[in-house]
């Protein structure tokens, strides 16, 4: 066999994305490999298909149990021999599998980087044919990183022990270039092929919302209430918001469960279950979730709270959308928010440092919660913020984000700004962003006339402006080090640098903006899968959802196993007949045909039969050009565009029948790629989609 016929047999897949065949071809080659793709990108593949053609056993190094057993889980499903060896198995358990591995029953092998250490895992290890180590979260073994496990340094120690060194290969969704750097070195790659996809999650939108305190739960229980059918995760900072936020959203009906590490284990692993397992579509919880979770539906990621860097928030926003479907990631902000992650930091303990490392890696702490503050309280593109942040460039806003879809106005708050000042002053640096942003307001308050506040001069001098103006404005003194906040559990504002104030050519210019429309679509006007999908469609693809879930229930894994969303819209667009048919829906292979096809073919045949003539996907048609453009932006289409009449790329092809298939309009294709319908026309011809 060869990695496409792999591929296909075992994973039902007609092509590789873009990166994975290059990582293949350079481990078949006998190199080590470091691969930095993002999530949902088809890392797994990349080794998992060269594992299938390699002579020996792969190794592959994971830092946590759930995402061990999902991975063999699916594998297993896949008809390919997989297991793992972690903490949940009984040493009886344990012996049996490394016995059955040692006689080739085996292709693959997950374990922790802890059991490379036990004397055992390390006599199978030596006497056993080991082709390949994989170690992925490779991101674990820098001490820069944001999921630092000294456990991972003693992966190297491990390989070097062995008779005959392995192919390594290394795999992370989340690395910068120092990071990056870090793997390299310490994983002592010779010469590895080095691939970086790119950090661009296409899919998802970007949205940071300036909310504070009680306003955070409203916008929540508002969101998940016209999102019901949508599962999505919520991530707080702290335990007690966990708590706090989850009681309020049970009481108000929301399917919910919460985790964190407060929780004892049981109950913890049935709420990650239910939630995994679609039984409970909302989870609230602290980052101690996530690493390891592959559900592919999650919808949304609304962080509660601002977490300590854009490693983390990139990582756990990256959780919505695995399986390419359009998904939101939205971060509610208050400054309140940088005090509790100030707070945290300082209490955090570092495993395995000297006093020397452990400030540098304080310094690196507080400059990382810097640029995630400057991520908050940007007015600029986020995907750009984003990609900027990880060594990308891009080279004009994606008019597919939050801040792409404000109306930005420039504001000289100058007068206000000395008026905050004054108010400080009145207040003597008692009190915190709430009380004084009332103040300003003239805010109707019983805690405002407690503290005498309405006597103020400073009372109610800003009520012209809005709260988000004034809040605007705070802000932007504190970037500029006019105030200051306190650091501690209850912080407050006080004077800081106000000698420029003084000066008459100093200015605050505040950027305020409104709401200018609503949020295009995702990828540039591309459509979820299932719009692509009628009104019979959609009922159909309901009912195959429904029939993946009672298989899922009775098999005991996760429905995302079985056959994941866009392998059942594809079941939709395609109506499959009989064997031969199934066996092209992407993403179902002969092993999972043989357990489930019949069922889903029986499923979709009497649904047809029911709805004789119901047309199940909306088909191609001829639609009018794009109406003409103004010459700006038709100087800007020209300059990007300049492929018209080139050659194909195979990353655009790819790219084209995923569009298609999502039920993009020809003339909507046509513009994304720069080309003429009728271009587009006949290569959908030429590759097979139309007729």
């Amino acid at each position: 066999m060869n990695p496409s016929s792999v591929l296909k047999t075992y994973f039902g897949y007609d092509s590789f994305r873009s990166g994975q065949e290059d990582i293949i071809q350079s481990i078949l080659g006998g190199k080590d490999a470091l691969a930095i793709m993002p999530t949902g990108a088809g890392k797994s593949i990349c080794y998992q298909v060269p594992a299938l053609l390699l002579p020996g056993i792969t190794l592959v190094i994971s830092p946590l149990i759930s995402l061990m057993q999902d991975q063999v889980k699916s594998l297993n499903e896949s008809g390919i021999h997989a297991a793992f060896i972690n903490s949940s198995l009984t040493e009886t358990q344990i012996s049996k599998a490394l016995n059955m591995a040692s006689k080739g029953t085996y292709k693959i092998i997950y374990a922790a980087p802890e059991r490379l250490e036990s004397g055992g895992f390390l006599d199978f290890a030596l006497n056993t044919s080991i082709s390949m180590i994989t170690v992925d979260e490779a991101h674990c073994i820098s001490q820069w990183g944001q999921d630092f496990r000294p456990s991972y340094l003693k992966i190297v120690d491990f390989i070097d022990r062995l008779p005959k060194r392995p192919i390594v290969s290394a795999f992370t969704a989340t690395a910068t270039e120092e990071v990056k750097t870090d793997i390299e070195c310490i994983l002592k790659l010779r010469e590895p092929s080095i691939v970086v996809t790119g950090f661009d999650r296409e899919n998802l939108y970007y949205r940071v919302e300036h909310i504070s305190g009680k306003h955070k739960d409203a916008f929540v229980t508002d969101y998940i209430e016209k999102h019901r059918d949508e599962s999505g995760i919520i991530y707080c900072a702290t335990r007690k918001n966990v708590d706090t936020l989850y009681e309020n959203l049970f009481k108000q009906g929301v399917a919910v469960t919460r985790y964190h590490a407060g929780i004892d284990n049981e109950t913890r692993k049935k709420n990650q279950d239910d939630f995994i397992y679609d039984r409970t579509p909302v989870i609230v919880a602290t980052n101690a979730f996530g690493m390891g979770i592959d559900k592919s539906n999650v919808r949304f990621v609304i962080h509660y709270n601002m977490p300590q860097s854009m490693e983390n928030y990139y990582q756990e926003a990256g959780r919505a959308g695995r399986d390419g479907e359009n998904s939101q990631c939205i971060l509610l902000f208050s400054q309140q928010d940088v005090m509790i992650n100030k707070f945290l930091l300082e209490k955090k303990e570092f495993e395995g440092s000297d006093a020397e490392d452990m400030e540098l890696i304080r310094q690196r702490d507080a400059q990382r919660l810097r640029l995630m503050e400057g991520y908050c309280k940007s007015t600029t593109c986020l995907r750009q913020y984003i990609l900027s942040y990880f060594g990308e460039k891009m080279s004009r806003p994606c008019d597919n984000c939050g801040n792409c879809h404000r109306e930005y106005t420039t504001v000289d708050m100058t007068a206000d700004a000395k008026w905050v000042i004054n108010c400080l002053a009145e207040t003597r640096g008692r009190y915190g962003q709430s009380i004084v942003t009332g103040t300003l307001l003239g805010a109707n308050r019983a805690r405002l006339r407690e503290i005498r506040a309405t006597e103020y001069k400073s009372y109610g001098v800003l009520s012209h402006r809005s709260e988000r103006e004034v809040r605007l404005l705070i802000d932007q003194m504190l970037l500029e080090g006019y105030i200051i906040q306190t650091e501690g559990e209850y912080s407050v504002l006080q004077m800081g640098d106000i000698g420029r104030l003084k000066n008459e050519d100093t200015r605050v210019a505040v950027r305020t903006f409104e709401e200018k429309r609503a949020p295009a679509k995702i990828k540039g006007g591309k459509k979820r899968s299932t719009d692509a999908l009628t009104s019979a469609g959609y009922r159909l693809f309901e009912k195959l959802r429904s029939l993946r879930l009672v298989i899922a229930r009775e098999e005991g894994m996760p429905p995302y196993i079985i056959f994941n969303d866009r392998t059942l819209i594809d079941m939709c667009a395609k109506i499959p007949k009989d064997k031969q048919e199934m066996l092209q829906v992407s993403g179902v292979a002969e092993n999972k045909f043989q357990k489930y096809g019949q069922r889903f073919l029986e499923e979709i045949g009497q649904f047809t039969a029911d709805n004789p003539g119901a047309v199940i996907s909306t088909q191609i048609e001829d639609e009018p050009e794009a109406a003409a453009e103004l010459p700006e932006k038709k100087q800007e289409r020209e300059q990007d565009k300049v492929n018209q009449g080139t050659a194909w790329s195979e990353e655009e092809d790819e790219r084209l029948s995923e569009e298609y298939l999502s039920g993009m309009k020809i003339a909507e294709i046509a513009r994304e790629h720069g080309r003429t319908s009728g271009a587009i026309r006949a290569r959908l011809k030429k590759n097979g989609l139309i007729v």
